[in-house]
């Protein structure tokens, strides 16, 4: 699970081309025919530091999204469910653990990447700072948040950065069975008692702004910028990709009697799109600031776990010292 990098920060524009010209067209030319940079060849500054960015923040959204549904693994219903819930946090915590390696590749230490995240200074996707109120709101997640999430993967694992790629052809299979997990949780509320599908209704109207959301603001108003597409950072627009889960799921949706919460949503008969109603960016840009319903106790249970957890991180190290000490002495 993952909300869209689409908070790209461009400190300086002119900064991206302050590099060695003949050196920047060898890297523009290798992308351009189709090849991935891999961590040992030359790349500019701004490439790097944006991919740390954008790898990162995927890799702490796959550690705190486990938290809206875990909470639910106690709660679930039945023995089925428990354990179908238990793997997919656990996938979201190895995906998690492939998204560190990777950006580990360019650079920073897993280390500093969850202190930046625990003192606020890294982000992670918005949709995850919102509570799951019933078991419905699990459905809805791991259904349409999880292929808001493909879709975005699908799309960036074409990317030219080797090892994100990789990662993220791994993480897509695996966010598939979630996909369908979820579409299997979603209609079997859907069509069970009227209070099962009452509840999955008011879960999808919880939902729905914050699935807008999820893709980042329009593009008139990101800053991400017209090289880092062409360096192939970014592979599609946050437009395009949120236009793309509108045509796919919006019919998916409706063919099971539930509503969508949008009175301005209407297919148009010219592109064959669907047409919608603007999401509330000022509350989107309000919870990135840290505002939102469960910012600060997301934060609060990662600190936790990284507080209590340190006991555990010694003693691998002290182990891995041992081990050496024992190597050198063969």
């Amino acid at each position: 699970m993952y909300g869209s990098v689409s908070i790209i920060d461009i400190e300086n524009s002119a900064k991206m081309l302050d590099e060695d010209p003949v050196l920047l067209a060898r890297f523009e030319e290798k992308i351009q025919n189709g090849e991935k940079i891999e961590p040992h060849d030359w790349m500019p500054k701004e490439y790097r530091r944006q991919l740390i960015r954008m790898i990162e923040q995927h890799a702490h959204s796959e550690i705190i999204g486990a938290l809206p549904e875990g909470t639910w693994i106690t709660r679930a219903p039945g023995f089925k469910r428990k354990m179908a819930l238990m793997a997919k946090v656990q996938d979201e915590s190895g995906h998690a653990q492939l998204l560190y390696n990777a950006a580990e590749t360019l650079g920073k230490t897993r280390e500093e990447m969850i202190n930046d995240l625990i003192n606020g200074k890294s982000k992670y996707s918005n949709v995850f700072n919102y509570p799951a109120k019933t078991w419905a709101d699990t459905a809805v997640i791991a259904w349409l948040i999880d292929a808001s999430a493909i879709i975005n993967q699908v799309t960036n694992s074409k990317g030219s950065y080797g090892p994100y790629c990789r990662a993220l052809e791994r993480i897509c299979m695996e966010e598939s069975f979630h996909l369908r997990y979820g579409y299997d949780n979603v209609v079997t509320l859907a069509t069970g008692t009227p209070k099962q599908r009452e509840m999955v209704q008011e879960a999808l109207n919880r939902w729905w702004q914050p699935i807008m959301h999820f893709f980042g603001p329009p593009d008139k108003a990101s800053v991400h910028s017209e090289i880092l597409m062409r360096w192939k950072v970014k592979m599609a627009s946050n437009d395009d990709m949120r236009q793309q889960f509108f045509n796919q799921y919006v019919p998916k949706i409706l063919e099971l009697g539930l509503t969508i919460p949008d009175k301005g949503l209407v297919k148009n008969k010219e592109t064959g799109k669907w047409d919608f109603s603007d999401p509330d960016w000022n509350e989107f840009f309000e919870v990135i600031k840290g505002n939102g319903p469960c910012n600060k106790e997301r934060l609060a249970v990662r600190r936790m776990a990284e507080e209590q957890g340190e006991w555990v991180r010694k003693a691998l190290k002290k182990q891995v010292s041992y081990t050496e000490i024992g190597r050198a002495h063969v």
